[in-house]
């Protein structure tokens, strides 16, 4: 396992990655860190015979959620990875998208034996994480350096694999595209992010503004974010 490449040559959607590696019709799907349920939407309106549990533990995202009310096949749950309210044995495929470097350093480990228990045997837990690298990367490092986090999630998934806990099944690699219309969205979307605190004193916030309007174009502002995607199955026995 590798924790990043030199060079990355698949520049696309994530959803073209995990539709690519995963079979979703007629599945119990587990969604850890929903976030804002754009991705819940997408997967639980694109093929048939969906059931989606998606957990959030930022709680002004979890209320929001609740208010949707046209996806009849989504459960939106107010929980964590490290303590998931399903029976044993219960979850087809398990998704953390860019989510498993948010978990507590010290609940990382036991986030990944419950989501072993939760799952069927055989079943498939899709992990992607962003590779501390790259354009956007530099401009977030500014006022939130995650490359501890990061490199955290890595060394618990291999951990995990290399232990028994899951078989690997295949490691992807790729670039995914990443379009802001103003500094003004990249302020409300990644610096106001609810699900963490970002107190930048004026010069941080100037220094932050400075560089990512040096990518603004036209169609505002571009980047490809390097992800990791490695795909873990839970072995029969």
């Amino acid at each position: 396992m590798k924790i990043a490449v030199e060079k990355i040559d698949v520049n696309c959607p994530e959803s073209e990655i995990y539709n690519r590696l995963l079979s979703l019709d007629g599945k119990h799907i587990l969604e850890l860190g929903c976030g804002s349920a754009e991705i819940t939407r997408s997967i639980a309106t694109s093929g048939t015979d969906r059931k989606i549990t998606a957990l959030e533990v930022d709680e002004i995202a979890h209320k929001k959620n609740l208010q949707i009310t046209d996806l009849p096949n989504a459960s939106f749950v107010l929980s964590g990875a490290q303590d998931i309210p399903l029976d044993d044995e219960s979850v087809d495929v398990v998704f953390m998208f860019k989510s498993l470097h948010h978990v507590p350093l010290e609940l990382m480990e036991s986030s990944m034996h419950e989501i072993r228990r939760v799952l069927k045997p055989c079943g498939l837990a899709y992990i992607s994480e962003p590779i501390f690298a790259g354009d956007f990367n530099e401009i977030l490092r500014l006022f939130h350096n995650e490359q501890k986090v990061r490199e955290a999630a890595f060394h618990t998934v291999k951990k995990v694999v290399d232990e028994g806990l899951f078989n690997l099944v295949e490691e992807t690699f790729f670039n995914s595209p990443m379009r802001f219309e103003s500094f003004a969205e990249f302020e409300n979307i990644i610096i106001n992010a609810t699900h963490s605190e970002h107190n930048l004193n004026e010069k941080v916030y100037a220094l932050v503004k400075d560089r990512f309007e040096q990518y603004i174009g036209e169609d505002g502002a571009n980047f490809l974010m390097p992800i990791r995607v490695d795909l873990l199955q839970r072995p029969l026995l």
